[in-house]
């Protein structure tokens, strides 16, 4: 992959905080790329050096092979779409869209030609005249990148895009998000806290923990091949069993031998700790092949999809199985649980998985 934005050892601490520690990423042209983690993790801090808001304490931010670091924020070919749209309240839906172009001098009529092209872009022409208070949430949000695409930069910004619309709306702004940024072809980094976000629109995600950077992969390989036990945890649902790292799996004391296997670039070496981490829908229910025993705890039904929690001896914590369609169980019924070699992950052990996870 050719970088088109590199950032190379980047550090940003405050007082005795550090935000950033040495963060090293490289984004392609075009890409959909997301920086998610939890609060306090350094993505903001992160993006607002992507901006120029912050200057590193050391490390460099380049841009098609120029060197960002110490430009000034309104320098840089590089946009930024705020969490709150930030839109004025006393201009139209087309004025507000116009405002940047406007700063910058450019010609009236390429100004109305460049707005009219990016209200029909976003499908707003209807509402050009209104003004933000006469929107919905979805319409905002639609001006606020209107705005910020008709600048047409390098390099889009987004900061947590979609918190401030509810559930339904953000499902469909999730999708035409990534159609846009498709259209457009400018290379988009996001900062967010949630993963559906980043999972359902990122190319590629970057998962920062306390200043650094655990993994950057795709969505699908993040997911089945998390190469950290807080990117395990942190991405999506999973069990967690400790033990030590074998060729087949692990093996547990209270348990015995559990199948299982490493990522390509996890660091389990075989006779070390590790922790096997199996998501809920890779575990099957009484198909005569059983791994584990145990007692059904709880059944809930999610119009769909059935939780079903399960009490193992010798295990702290309850198992947890996804299934398709209605419980086919009920609550203190024996069952026997099993998965394949290829459905669960090795990952080296971390300070909180005693809190997390018992053998």
């Amino acid at each position: 992959m050719t970088a088109f934005l590199s950032l190379d050892g980047v550090r940003r601490s405050f007082g005795d905080v550090t935000a950033l520690d040495g963060v090293s990423l490289d984004v392609a042209e075009g890409e959909f790329f997301a920086l998610l983690g939890p609060s306090g993790c350094g993505k903001t801090t992160l993006l607002r050096i992507l901006a120029g808001f912050e200057t590193p304490d050391s490390g460099t931010v380049t841009l098609a092979g120029e060197d960002l670091t110490r430009v000034p924020a309104h320098q840089r070919p590089v946009n930024l779409m705020f969490q709150s749209y930030a839109l004025f309240p006393h201009l139209s839906v087309e004025k507000n869209i116009a405002y940047g172009l406007h700063r910058e001098g450019l010609p009236k009529a390429e100004i109305t030609q460049r707005v009219g092209e990016v209200l029909e872009r976003v499908g707003l022409a209807p509402a050009a005249k209104r003004r933000p208070h006469q929107l919905s949430g979805g319409q905002r949000q639609r001006v606020a990148l209107a705005r910020a695409i008709v600048k047409r930069p390098r390099l889009l910004l987004l900061d947590e895009p979609l918190s401030a619309l509810d559930r339904k709306v953000r499902a469909e702004m999730q999708l035409w998000l990534k159609q846009l940024q498709h259209e457009v072809g400018i290379t988009f980094v996001v900062v967010t806290h949630d993963q559906e976000e980043a999972m359902s629109m990122a190319d590629r995600i970057a998962v920062l923990h306390q200043g650094a950077v655990e993994q950057v992969d795709s969505p699908v390989a993040l997911y089945g091949a998390p190469r950290t036990w807080f990117v395990a945890d942190f991405i999506g649902g999973n069990n967690f069993f400790s033990g030590t790292a074998t060729e087949a799996g692990l093996s547990s004391e209270a348990l015995g031998q559990l199948p299982g296997t490493t990522s390509d670039q996890s660091a389990v070496s075989v006779g070390e700790p590790a922790v096997l981490a199996v998501r809920p829908e890779q575990i099957t229910l009484n198909d005569g092949d059983s791994v584990l025993s145990g007692t059904v705890l709880d059944v809930s039904f999610y119009g769909g999809t059935s939780r079903i929690a399960v009490e193992v001896p010798g295990h702290g914590t309850p198992v947890l199985v996804h299934r398709h369609g209605a419980p086919v169980v009920v609550p203190q019924q024996a069952v026997d649980l099993s998965w394949g070699t290829a459905d669960a992950v090795l990952v080296p052990p971390s300070s909180a998985t005693a809190a997390s996870a018992a053998a």
